[in-house]
């Protein structure tokens, strides 16, 4: 649990690297995408769940952080 914990919190600080909205949810999604692949393949929930979850998440994550100019 401490492991997935540490990911998360991770990958929340990495998911969005970019200055327009758009750079940012393809950043935030790739990252994502990675991070829930490796949680994935660490659980019993699989790669492709695990990365498909994690690109929304991020792709989401990304997007809504977009600092207003």
């Amino acid at each position: 649990m401490f492991k997935f914990i540490a990911l998360s919190a991770m990958t929340l600080g990495l998911a969005a690297c970019g200055d327009t909205w758009g750079q940012r949810a393809v950043t935030g999604g790739g990252i994502g995408a990675g991070s829930g692949a490796l949680l994935g393949a660490l659980t019993p929930l699989g790669v492709l769940p695990g990365a498909l979850i994690g690109g929304a998440v991020g792709a989401g994550v990304g997007a809504a952080t977009t600092p207003k100019r």
